[in-house]
């Protein structure tokens, strides 16, 4: 006698926001630790659902209204926020500390205007990258660590921008402005951070290599794992 198959259990809405995240980001988010996870990911679904809204809104009008909303909501309480958007709930694991999110959306909102975008444009994106990544630390008690978070991550975003603009000359600025922020020393953070710096590892192997495949082959996959393991 076979035993009936229980029915499968509906994806949580954590998993749906794991699931909206770009394959590189899914792959740094299993190296942050369980007392990190959910305010890592909220700051990784944020950017991915940003950049989501540019690509999928037709004017940059359109967009601007959308990155509005986000920043309204970000400058607001925990309490004032409607209910029934996931990743609002869970930017409540931050504490009140959401407001720092604000510059991430600044950033965006300077990838809006007219293409060729300038160098002070992809400046002020890595730059709000660098200031979310700066919240997240403070909200996991690691305020500390704020410059060698700022190095790491404007570094990051500068590397994927340099992979993922769809102008050739915005591709070459932000190329030779990663190249620029390489020259800097080596730094390191702290384990409950430690997303980061596989995130910057893998962007930087993508570059290097010309490709996606620069980030998910099997020497990435080790290089990313030794990076989660040992930050370095």
């Amino acid at each position: 006698m076979t035993t009936p198959s229980q029915p499968a259990m509906p994806p949580s809405d954590e998993d749906i926001l794991v699931q909206s995240l770009p394959t590189v980001s899914r792959l740094a988010l299993a190296y942050a630790p369980r007392a990190a996870r959910r305010q890592t990911l909220a700051l990784l679904a944020l950017d991915a659902r940003l950049a989501h809204l540019l690509r999928h809104s037709r004017e940059p009008m359109m967009a601007q209204l959308r990155l509005a909303w986000w920043r309204e909501s970000l400058g607001q309480s925990s309490e004032q926020w409607p209910s029934g958007e996931p990743l609002l709930a869970l930017l409540r694991t931050w504490g009140g500390g959401h407001g720092g999110l604000v510059a991430l959306v600044d950033g965006w909102e300077r990838m809006t205007g007219p293409a060729p975008l300038a160098s002070d444009a992809l400046e002020a994106m890595a730059q709000g990258r660098a200031d979310a990544f700066i919240a997240l630390a403070q909200a996991l008690g690691r305020g500390g660590e704020s410059e060698a978070v700022r190095t790491l991550a404007r570094s990051w975003a500068l590397n994927d921008l340099a992979m993922r603009l769809g102008h050739e000359s915005e591709r070459e600025t932000a190329r030779r402005m990663s190249l620029e922020a390489r020259g800097g020393p080596s730094v390191r953070v702290s384990r409950p951070l430690r997303t980061l710096p596989v995130l910057h590892a893998l962007a930087g192997r993508r570059l290097d290599k010309g490709g996606e495949t620069g980030a998910t082959s099997p020497a990435a996959l080790f290089m990313a794992m030794r990076v989660g393991l040992l930050g370095f």
